[in-house]
């Protein structure tokens, strides 16, 4: 699908990091999971980056996270971040087969940006009944009241930094069970991928059976 969409609301969830929110499209179907990309004018130049979705459903609006960061994200990543309620932009998508469907149990390794479809993946696990795990691995954590949210309801949260290794690879071993129908999704940039990857496997998981989504 390629639209318009307007914005809904924008807050701040952490440092230098803002969820916004849009209207959903007639005809927008999305899951926990998947990312769309936002095209946008600014100071007479096109941009469009791809940002996975943060919802864990698009009912009636869905929440795309933007992380700030002038040295990699450009102009694109602050003007998206400055928009507000009645704002419009261009969406394509949904993009990515690596998604939440329903799986029992649910175990989310984020990394940096990769906590937007983390919180995604496992409040619908929840809502849907299933069990969730999330590891996230960041100096600076954004999301933290939808973390808190969702240890109180039942899941396993654990928050590492990026440079406590040997704490990552014991919650990702306390995460990864076996357990029938357990899928394991990673999300990060390519040098958290690869640590994933070791800490499942030293867990005893398979990492090719992950679902990863790698943000380069």
């Amino acid at each position: 699908m390629d639209t318009t969409v307007t914005v809904t609301a924008s807050a701040s969830v952490g440092p230098d990091t803002v969820a916004v929110r849009f209207a959903t499209p007639d005809g927008f179907t999305a899951e926990p999971g998947q990312f769309v990309k936002i095209s946008a004018t600014v100071e007479g130049e096109g941009y469009a980056r791809f940002y996975t979705l943060s919802s864990p459903d698009v009912d009636e609006e869905f929440e795309v996270t933007i992380e700030v960061d002038p040295s990699e994200g450009g102009p694109f990543s602050e003007y998206l971040a400055g928009l507000s309620a009645g704002d419009e932009v261009e969406i394509s998508g949904p993009y990515g087969d690596d998604h939440y469907e329903g799986e029992a149990r649910v175990v989310v390794l984020a990394g940096g940006p990769g906590i937007g479809p983390a919180v995604a993946i496992g409040e619908r696990a929840l809502a849907d009944g299933n069990e969730a795990a999330v590891v996230y691995r960041d100096d600076a954590p954004a999301h933290g009241a939808r973390l808190n949210d969702l240890q109180e309801n039942g899941a396993s949260v654990h928050v590492v930094g990026t440079d406590e290794t040997e704490a990552f690879d014991e919650a990702v071993e306390e995460a990864v069970t076996g357990a029938d129908d357990e899928q394991v999704f990673v999300f990060g940039f390519a040098p958290f991928v690869a640590a994933a990857g070791d800490a499942i496997e030293a867990a005893g998981g398979d990492p090719d059976a992950a679902k990863v989504e790698n943000f380069g």
